[in-house]
Order: C-alpha cells, then structure tokens, then sequence
C-alpha cells in the first residue's frame, strides 16, 4: 500500500499545534493533523464533568492570546467569542481581603488600609509593568536571535537591543532586575505590606515550582503581563463556553482551509532520510510522508521518543535530557449548588464585580516560601497556594440556572512524590486538603459542592503528555528561555533535523495558551520552503 502523503504534518492538536496549521494551510499548503488524544485542544479543553456542569479542564483564562493570532485566524469569525472581565484582582486574607480593581483611584484606597507607603508606590509599579508589557509582547512576537547565528540573528539581536534603548535609564535598570532577580527580592524593593507582595509573588511562582526568592523569578511575572485584551495589557477574558471554544474555533479555520485533522492518532516516530524529515508512523502502522514536520509537543517527547536524541548534536542532545520540567500544579473544578461566599468578601454588587476576576489565596511572601519548602519536603503544601476562577458568573452557559463552577489552580505539589509514593493512592485526599484550605475562608464552600473533577501532576502528564506535568513545557528559567529555549542555536524553532519545528510551549516564548510558537514556527517553516532549504513534495 503506497504511503499517504501531505506538504506538512502537525503533530498534536493543542492550541499551538492548531496555529501552526492554520497558517501553514492559509498559504496553500496540504497539511495533515495527527493528534493521539480522542479530542482536540490539548490544555485549551472543555468538559462536562459532572452532569450539567461544563468547564474548562486545564488553562481556564484568556490574555496572552497574540492578537495577530486571532486576526489572522478569523477566531471570531470561527465562533471565539470573549467575555471581558471587570479587572482587578482579589486576594483573600486571615480575617480581611485586598481587592484592586483597575481603577486607580479605588486600587490606591484599597492599598491604603494596609500601607500609605504601598498604595503611593502602586500606580508607578503598574505603569512600569504596562511598559515592560509591551516590550516583552514585542520580543515574545519573534523568534530570539539563535547564539552562534549569522547575520539575520545579528540582525535580530540588534533590533532586540534597540526596543531596550529606548527605555528610559531607569526602566533598563528595573528591567536588568526583573530579569535576573527573584519576584521576592524585586517587591522588597517597591513595597512594605504583604498582601500586595503575596499578590504579585504569585505571579512569580504560578506554573513553576520555585520559591518567591529564587533568582529569575521575577521574569515569570513578565511572562503573564504582557497579553491582551481588546488592547489592554495585562487583562484577562474568558472564552464563552470554555477554552475549548479557543480549539474548536482555530480548528474551524484550519478545516475551512482544507486542513485534516485526525484525533485518536498516535505519532510513533518521525521519519528520517538522509538527515532529514521524511513524515511520520502512526501506531495503527500507517505512514504519512511529508518533507514539513511540526511537533507540538515536550521536547523530550519529540528528541527521545519519535526522534532517537543520538541523531542530534552532542550540546543539544545533552540540553535535551537535563532538561527542568516540573510546573508543581494540581487542578480541580468544582461544580456548586450555590455561589461560594467568602466571609470576608461582601454579599453585594461590588462583591460579586471582585469575584468576577481571579480569586487567590497568597497572604504573603512567607506563605509562599513554605508552600514550596512544604512541597519539596513532604510532597506538596500545607497551605496551598489556590487561585480560583467562577466563570459561571459572567458565563451562564456553564453551570444550570443559579449555579456555578469552580476552577482551582494550585501550587505547590510535586510530580514525584517521596518515599515512592503514587499520586493515584493520594490524589482524593489531596484534593479534600485543598477544598478544606479554601473553605477556612469560604464556610458554605463544602456543602455547595456537588460534584468535582481532580488534575493531580501525574494525571496532568499522562492526559496531556506533559513531562512531569508540567503545563509550560519546561521550567521558565533564565538557562530555558529566549535564546537557549529549547536549546543555544535551535530558538527559532528550527530543530537539528532538517524540516523538523517545534511548534509547541517548549520553544519560545513558553507556555501560556498564545498561539505564538506556532505562528513562529509556521512562518519558519514556510520561509525555509519558499528559500529551498526544505524541498516540497
């Protein structure tokens, strides 16, 4: 039986891998989706997962959603529709909360019952980061100048330089910090009260298993600023009916362009001849052959499974097999009779406008410190760190008539347990510990649950493919990203194996649903054709 053939293969159907189609199929190209889960989306999922009750299953919030990803895949047009948040953010405190809407005026009094000093120092903090927003939205955009490269890279490297040149003097020393500091040390320096430094150090540890005093830290704060929504930096939307919408929109786009997309079709190997990428095998022992092969995986998925990682140069082979994925995160929906009240929180309007954002538990520095020494030490958090989401407040499609889902995302719970212990013998008492940790603050919290739906790090991995449950792919460390992510000489998705791309979280610029490693490496990809450096077929 003669092989199948396509002028390109998308291995898995996760948002990026879905971008990487779309654009490749808009320039005419045949391409063919192989994607071994029985649903497409990856993280970008919708579930009914108790009856009556849908919500999205792992990523759960729009912002870093490239706006040119959306434009150029008519996601609208392909049924994304997006609901604005209010803006703010809402902290639950022992005894009290923080709530910052955006307004600055309201954000500088709610600050000021904790601190004068913090609430003065709030407005010139948010600005400084709207500003680095849009300096690393810019650089997120391209694909890093590889080190070792020719003059394109140079090139790239100078206009790099250029957008930092013209920063002010004191906004290229912030950012020197930013870039190499922890998120701890880095809030010392702007505030005095621990709330707000709670708030923010959290958004130095989400998705990353590391300590608020760990140098480098601080850049994860960058990496969730700089999205968009409707032009505002650092919002945050919800997709209507779920982050599945974001898939099933940009799969709509990619079929209409004549795309094929395959679900329950696992790639077994990468074909190579010649040093090259021929196609792919298929564990129903088909095989498909084309000379564009993009993978939306781990990278230790693509370089050790479908492609023996002896085949690659020594450098990145040894980069490769050492590299830190651990994001350290325990997911849960919950589906509720009822809408949870926060003791501290207000029964009102102005309540139910701070609940419509992110909800989190991270009182403070120290708080987030012993989540993560609990966590190395015994497995996971004492007190966990929750950030919670009610999309069924702004979404009632989710939830029958008066009730509601719950997402939590928490930090910090390792993959690997100690003592040789299985997350399948522990997970159900786990997720009883969170709910417990949420309802101290939440009293109707326990018997408003009807039903719940349990991600624990091992079952992230196993879902998603994920090494070690990691959602961003690999660790956001200075030594794993911009130019040395995945490896030095390979960050413009362009992999040792000639027709070979990474589209996925593990290239530049990390995880995030953004669309943006797969726009990059489709636009690769197709220069590399149009140049010849990739035959067609």
């Amino acid at each position: 039986m003669a092989a199948e053939t396509a002028d390109a293969i998308v291995i898995g159907a996760g948002h990026n891998g879905l971008a990487c189609t779309g654009y490749m199929a808009r320039a005419g190209l045949s391409v063919r989706v192989f994607e071994r889960a029985a649903h497409i989306g990856g993280a970008a999922l919708t579930e009914e997962f108790h009856p009556g009750y849908r919500n999205s299953v792992f990523s759960y919030l729009v912002s870093l959603l490239d706006q040119r990803v959306i434009r150029d895949l008519a996601l609208f047009d392909h049924g994304l529709e997006l609901i604005r948040r209010p803006g703010g953010s809402l902290t639950i405190l022992p005894g009290d909360h923080l709530y910052l809407p955006r307004d600055p005026a309201a954000a500088k009094a709610a600050l000021a019952r904790f601190s004068q000093k913090d609430a003065d120092a709030f407005a010139p903090f948010e600005a400084m980061l709207e500003r680095f927003g849009d300096l690393v939205r810019a650089l997120a955009h391209e694909p890093p100048p590889n080190i070792g490269g020719g003059m394109g890279d140079l090139v790239k490297l100078l206009g790099a330089a250029n957008r930092m040149r013209k920063l002010a003097a004191e906004d290229q020393a912030a950012l020197a910090e930013l870039m190499t500091m922890s998120i701890g040390d880095f809030l010392d320096r702007w505030f005095e009260s621990d709330p707000i430094k709670g708030l923010f150090g959290f958004e130095g540890v989400i998705g990353n298993f590391q300590g608020p005093y760990e140098p480098g830290s601080a850049y994860v704060l960058l990496h969730h600023v700089f999205g968009q929504v409707d032009g505002r930096t650092g919002a945050w939307a919800y997709a209507k009916g779920g982050m599945g919408a974001i898939a099933q929109s940009m799969a709509s786009f990619c079929r209409a362009k004549g795309a094929s997309i395959e679900t329950e079709a696992e790639v077994t190997e990468v074909i190579r001849e010649k040093g090259k990428a021929a196609g792919v095998a298929l564990a129903d022992g088909r095989v498909v052959r084309a000379p564009v092969v993009a993978a939306n995986c781990h990278p230790q998925i693509l370089f050790g499974r479908l492609i023996p990682g002896e085949e690659t140069p020594e450098p990145f082979r040894r980069k490769i097999e050492t590299w830190r994925s651990e994001s350290a995160t325990f997911r849960m929906n919950l589906a509720l009779s009822e809408l949870p009240k926060f003791e501290t929180v207000p029964h009102d309007e102005t309540g139910l406008t701070a609940m419509q954002n992110t909800i989190d538990i991270c009182p403070s520095l120290p708080y987030l410190q012993a989540a993560h020494d609990d966590a190395r030490r015994d497995g996971w958090a004492q007190a966990p760190i929750v950030s919670m989401c009610i999309p069924s407040i702004s979404d009632p499609t989710l939830a029958p008539e008066g009730r509601h889902v719950m997402s939590l995302f928490c930090q910090h719970f390792r993959r690997h347990l100690p003592d040789g212990r299985s997350w399948d013998d522990v997970r159900e008492n786990v997720a009883d510990h969170i709910v417990d940790t949420v309802a101290q603050y939440c009293p109707n919290l326990r018997e408003a649950i009807v039903g719940r739906q349990i991600h624990s790090p091992l079952d992230i991995e196993r879902r998603l493919n994920m090494v070690g449950g990691d959602i961003f792919h690999g660790k956001l460390a200075l030594d794993q990203i911009f130019s040395l992510r995945p490896a030095a000489g390979y960050a413009d998705h362009r992999m040792p194996i000639d027709g070979v791309y990474l589209c996925g979280s593990g290239a530049h610029p990390g995880g995030g649903v953004s669309g943006v490693p797969g726009r990059n490496a489709a636009l690769a990809a197709l220069a590399d054709l149009k140049r010849g450096r990739v035959k067609a077929a």
